[in-house]
């Protein structure tokens, strides 16, 4: 990729699309085009047709997603479902229409399915039922991997999918009741630091493990991804199994992940697991095997990543009160 390639990120003012904007511009790139939803509505046809046209990009990446954690995708599972799948759909299509060089989607690992051996393979994609409580929006993001790989299929298009584990880091949602469990875990150690509690209490028994990936190493893991030459691309894929995992390839108990946590805030009060609460899944870790063979790995430590998510919640907090 030349340093001016026109490119355009969809989504650059959420916690990947913000991070893929910063690793760009680190990266000397200086051609990149951004639209606030207040200037692009992504679910109309129309709209981002007019757009494709006008801005002609040579580049894009699809960040942009309706998310949220349990609570969320149980309160809104139409709009989940509705909402990623017009924006995949139109973003890709007006991608063909308009001759784009290369495109990348970014969907989750919430694709697999609730039983899928562990760590999970990227072919092990539709090999049995999803997870009931986000199945709307995992539904969607498969779609959005089919579009890629149909388009691939049948025009000779560049598209390329990138399935992460969990995030966490700059820019996230601290939310008390839509975030995900590392800034959620955060802001409550946080407020109990600041009001001298003795305890808090984390949903489960502590025991069910999990992977965390910071938005930096996933951003970073993006970029090697889109600026792949195609037959290195190619040869570590399948046309109709294209997407790749990132992660770490290491996951923690959802207990060490709490204590890092409170280690990290400085929050001196008892940790308290309330067992009656359910764990979910046992396990979720990716295999990150095939990125690794295409020569990526990631670099930030868990302690590390929420030490630079600390920061920046420290210096936001008043933007980010409820």
């Amino acid at each position: 990729m030349k340093k001016d390639a026109k490119i355009y990120i969809a989504g650059h003012r959420g916690l990947v699309g913000a991070a893929i904007m910063r690793q760009l511009e680190a990266n000397g790139f200086t051609n990149i085009i951004t639209r606030t939803h207040a200037e692009l509505e992504l679910c109309d046809q129309l709209a981002v047709q007019n757009f494709f046209a006008a801005e002609k990009p040579e580049y894009v990446i699809l960040a942009a997603a309706k998310v949220g954690g349990i609570h969320a995708n149980n309160t809104y599972p139409a709009e989940f479902i509705y909402e990623n799948i017009m924006v995949e759909a139109n973003v890709i299509d007006a991608s063909h229409k308009n001759d784009i060089t290369r495109l990348l989607f970014l969907g989750s690992s919430c694709i697999y399915p609730k039983l899928a051996s562990q760590p999970m393979r990227e072919d092990s994609l539709l090999t049995s039922e999803l997870e009931l409580t986000n199945q709307p929006y995992a539904v969607a993001k498969i779609a959005g991997i089919k579009l890629c790989e149909s388009y691939n299929r049948q025009y000779g298009t560049d598209y390329r999918s990138v399935m992460p584990t969990n995030l966490y880091g700059q820019g996230d949602n601290f939310h008390p009741e839509n975030s995900h469990v590392i800034p959620a875990l955060m802001r409550r150690f946080h407020e109990a630091k600041q009001r001298g509690d003795a305890e808090v209490v984390v949903w489960g028994s502590g025991n069910a493990k999990r992977e965390f990936l910071h938005v930096d190493d996933m951003a970073a893991a993006s970029l090697f991804i889109l600026q792949l030459d195609n037959e290195t691309y190619q040869s570590n894929t399948q046309e109709m199994l294209s997407h790749i995992n990132i992660g770490t390839g290491i996951d923690c108990s959802i207990g060490e992940m709490a204590g890092t946590v409170k280690r990290v805030v400085g929050f001196e009060g008892e940790l308290v697991f309330d067992t009656s609460k359910p764990d979910g899944p046992p396990r979720k870790l990716l295999d990150v095997s095939r990125l690794k063979t295409m020569g990526w790995q990631s670099a930030i430590s868990l302690e590390d990543g929420l030490a630079l998510t600390y920061e920046w919640f420290i210096k936001n907090e008043q933007d980010l009160r409820v």
